[in-house]
Formats: structure tokens, C-alpha cells, sequence
């Protein structure tokens, strides 16, 4: 299943504690429909003393987002919109902004 949403693109928080806070996709979890999002949805966890954080305590680090929950912000007219598909003359199937028609990738 695609989300039409991929790693590194930027997106704006529909709804919930962060509502229309803007970030940069991290991660994308197809299977879940999960995303992880640059400075959205901040927890803390607790941990224990490792190599990577030798010091240990708490630490704040992105949560998941289920993806009905962000929109893409289209490149090029600037606004949250959604995706669709179209297959160029060459072959290729490529993301398209269904406000401005412009291809996304």
C-alpha cells in the first residue's frame, strides 16, 4: 500500500496536539501507515545507560504519526494538498499535486 508520502518530504499536522505544525518526514512505516516527522509529537522515554547515551536519563525524541493525521505541502504552490498518480509518456508513474497539477517528484 503507498501513502504517497515519502521519506523527506515536507509536511503540515492536520490534527491532534500538534495541529499545523510543519516538519520534514524521517521515517515512513508503509506496513503501519506510521510516519515520523522532524519536531512533531516530542515524548520522553527513559534510558538506561548505553553506548549511544552513556549518560542515560530521560530523553525527547520524535513518536509516530499515523499518516491520516499530516498532509503533504506541495513544492510548488506552497500549500497542504493531496496526492495523486500519473504516468508520464516515458513510463514512469510519478506524484502529482491535485491543486496546481504540477508533478511532486
Amino acid at each position: 500500500m503507498s501513502l504517497g508520502i515519502k521519506k523527506g518530504d515536507m509536511v503540515i499536522v492536520i490534527s491532534g496536539k500538534d495541529k499545523e505544525k510543519k516538519g520534514r518526514v524521517l521515517k515512513v512505516i508503509p506496513k503501519d501507515e506510521m510516519v515520523i516527522v522532524e519536531g512533531v509529537n516530542i515524548i520522553k522515554k527513559h534510558q538506561k545507560p548505553t553506548r549511544k547515551y552513556p549518560q542515560g536519563g530521560i530523553i525527547e525524541k520524535e513518536g509516530y504519526l499515523h499518516r491520516a493525521k499530516i498532509m503533504l505541502i506541495c513544492p510548488k504552490c506552497d500549500k497542504p494538498t493531496r496526492v495523486g498518480a500519473k504516468i508520464l509518456e516515458d513510463g514512469r508513474k510519478v506524484r502529482v499535486c491535485k491543486k496546481c497539477k504540477e508533478v511532486i517528484d
